[in-house]
């Protein structure tokens, strides 16, 4: 009788239905930024106990938008295109684990039940949404460029009601694509137990980030943002906008191949 095989569910003896394959994990694609503050008891809330608020712009967040193809070391999934392309929407919030400043993803939407998986792994709290972005592109009248006076739009929905609204007009090159997503992110991987009252049968905090970064120019711009809430979802009403910091678009490359378990408990 032979192992069941495979990185994820469903395992098999050939390991070839497994919802997502083995890391190292490659990213190419476009990411549309706004950083707005936010009361800092928001992202407060937001926090584990074990997690303090960063020292400097403490109620900094992110909310950025991600067009991404990925694909695993081999990249036959870039010859099926449903399997490689998805897209993102989420919020990163900023914060210290024993003395050092991490960024931490509170609040995620996706497209593809593979980018779920993938987030299960690394303790992104990914759910399904519906995805809006606009295209750059180098030819013809229906696409801006990424220069100054380009324009871009993008959208946030789930269960058909609408979560946010971003637009940006480029107006010139900048140093990076933002500060408050910067850092290596801190996330917890947790799982409940299966008896009902029992606590969790996993508990960790772990880091991780990037490797092989192959950054495009970064396109600073004015933008704006606009967040609402619905019956199952709180964006709206648990980071509110309150003041624009600017928005940032960036077409960027990067791969994954694991992280760091800080703590078990």
């Amino acid at each position: 009788m032979s192992d069941l095989l495979g990185f994820a569910p469903p395992f098999t003896a050939t390991g070839r239905s497994a919802l997502v394959p083995s890391p190292p994990w490659h990213y190419s694609g476009d990411l549309l930024t706004v950083e707005y503050r936010t009361d800092e008891a928001n992202v407060r809330a937001l926090l584990p106990a074990e997690l303090d608020l960063a020292e400097e712009e403490p109620g900094a967040v992110a909310l950025i938008w991600a067009d991404w193809q990925s694909c695993s070391d081999g990249g036959e999934e870039l010859l099926e295109p449903t399997r490689s392309q998805y897209k993102e929407a989420f919020a990163v919030v900023r914060c210290r684990y024993e003395g050092v400043t991490y960024s931490r993803c509170v609040l995620i939407w996706v497209t593809t039940d593979f980018a779920i998986a993938r987030g299960v792994h690394q303790g992104y709290p990914k759910k399904l949404g519906s995805i809006g972005m606009t295209r750059a592109m180098p030819h013809g009248k229906a696409a801006p460029r990424l220069a100054p006076g380009g324009r871009f739009g993008a959208t946030l929905a789930a269960h058909d009601h609408r979560l946010a609204t971003a637009r940006l007009t480029i107006t010139g090159p900048a140093e990076s694509n933002g500060f408050v997503n910067a850092h290596p992110m801190v996330h917890h991987r947790r799982v409940r137990a299966i008896e009902r009252g029992g606590d969790w049968a996993l508990d960790e905090i772990v880091t991780m980030g990037g490797y092989d970064a192959d950054l495009g120019p970064a396109w600073a711009g004015e933008a704006e943002l606009t967040l609402a809430d619905s019956p199952w979802d709180e964006l709206g009403s648990l980071l509110p906008v309150g003041e624009v910091i600017g928005g940032y678009y960036r077409q960027i490359g990067v791969s994954w191949n694991g992280g760091t378990t800080l703590a078990t408990r």
